[in-house]
């Protein structure tokens, strides 16, 4: 029975085959952010001033990468008054590691356009979206984008190993997502600088951070750990941070909120 993912997918490669025959690679390679220097999303997670690394003794904490986000699938509209650039801006200056940016059109209401628009900010922005394809790489460079998410789930063993590989070419980070840690059978972890584990089962859609948190913990100490979706509380990030988990990603608590920089600042 086919879920929501695979009709996502489906869709996304029918938007990529459009794209690759209205605009080639070499005008994408040819647009202005394209020849930008590119900031580390690892480093940026690790060295994140809030960390534990630099605070000594004080308790330990998340880096947080904020999300912009439109709509989703499965809840529809989240904010109506969806201005990217502002929403960026106010992530940054509240204290962001990072900021992800959510670029599917037809499920999550998002445009390459708003990477652009949310490229005013001085710290590593990843595009997030289902790319199973090389172009779709190059297209994030070109847009402004930092780094990018892969899904694992999505991807056969030599997609992801090409995929990660032209990433690297372009000089982008990867955030590689997890659904279930046996995942890792077909990734090629060395490779691999940071991984994320969504805590949503795909079939049930329901939400457990306690899961995600112990596959997190198994992973390699070299792999920068982010804990993915269901994040509502400053408790829940204590949590993930006290159980070794480097980096939290949040979007849709932060995108329902009045001022999501303003509750950002009380989450850090």
């Amino acid at each position: 029975m086919a879920t929501i993912l695979d009709g996502i997918v489906k869709d996304t490669w029918g938007i990529v085959a459009n794209r690759r025959r209205q605009i080639p690679l070499a005008e994408l390679e040819s647009r202005p952010e394209f020849e930008r220097n590119r900031l580390s999303l690892a480093h940026a997670l690790r060295h994140d001033p809030l960390r534990r690394d630099t605070l000594g003794s004080q308790a330990p904490r998340c880096a947080i990468i904020a999300e912009a986000k439109r709509a989703s699938p499965s809840k529809g509209v989240i904010r109506p008054d969806y201005d990217v650039a502002a929403i960026a801006e106010s992530y940054a200056a509240a204290g962001a590691a990072a900021v992800s940016v959510l670029t599917e059109p037809l499920h999550f209401q998002g445009a390459l356009e708003h990477l652009e628009q949310a490229r005013r900010i001085s710290i590593p922005l990843l595009r997030k979206d289902f790319i199973v394809d090389p172009y779709q790489i190059t297209e994030a460079r070109a847009w402004g984008a930092d780094a990018i998410l892969l899904i694992a789930t999505i991807l056969e063993r030599d997609q992801a190993s090409e995929l990660v590989a032209a990433a690297r070419e372009l000089g982008l980070s990867v955030l590689m997502e997890l659904y279930d840690v046996r995942e890792l059978d077909k990734l090629n972890v060395d490779a691999l600088d940071i991984i994320g584990v969504n805590s949503r089962d795909l079939n049930t859609f329901e939400v457990n951070l306690q899961r995600a948190m112990e596959a997190l913990q198994s992973l390699p100490d070299h792999v920068v750990r982010v804990a993915e979706s269901g994040i509502q509380t400053p408790e829940d990030v204590r949590m993930l941070a006290r159980g070794g988990v480097d980096a939290a990603l949040i979007g849709e608590t932060f995108m329902r909120a009045a001022d999501p920089g303003a509750l950002l600042k009380t989450f850090k």
